[in-house]
């Protein structure tokens, strides 16, 4: 490499007598080009494991104030032969419901916005459906984590203690 830019630099100083040598790498050029993209793009991974760890958070706590308020109708069903599936399953069945409608609403938003990012882009490629679906079944699924924990941890207790209690 030093040899060809040594008679690159002999040639142009042949042609432009006096004239300031300077030269650069493509690939370097590029990549100071998206420099800036990709920190933000670190950054917002680092802020998006955030947002999604609080709203793990959130759901937690939603999943255990559900269970608390039903905590007797949870000991009547399993006095009643409901097995930990079935309580599992009503338990989440409405979490799921909203996360559902969240991921409705949110796709058409997130692909606008993302289309409108990447047409600053020289080479463009277009967002595929198949990413959103991707996202909505990562989304259920950290969902369904979060709520199921709580779920059949309240399908397992005795429902005897529950229906005294209350």
């Amino acid at each position: 490499m030093p040899a060809t830019i040594a008679a690159a630099k002999k040639t142009y100083d042949s042609f432009f007598p006096g004239n300031f040598f300077d030269y650069y790498f493509l690939d370097e050029k590029f990549n100071r080009q998206y420099e800036n993209d990709q920190l933000f793009g670190k950054a917002f991974s680092i802020f998006a494991g955030f947002a999604v760890f609080i709203a793990c958070l959130g759901l937690l706590g939603l999943a255990l104030f559900a269970t608390a308020q039903r905590t007797k109708e949870i000991g009547v069903r399993k006095v009643l032969g409901a097995s930990i599936g079935n309580i599992v399953v009503l338990l989440s069945r409405d979490f799921i419901l909203l996360v559902l409608i969240a991921i409705l609403i949110a796709s058409p938003i997130a692909w606008f916005i993302m289309h409108q990012w990447l047409m600053d882009f020289a080479y463009r490629i277009n967002i595929e459906w198949w990413v959103f679906v991707l996202a909505g079944i990562l989304a259920v699924a950290i969902a369904l984590t979060t709520i199921s924990l709580q779920a059949i941890r309240a399908a397992l207790a005795n429902p005897v203690r529950s229906l005294r209690t209350e």
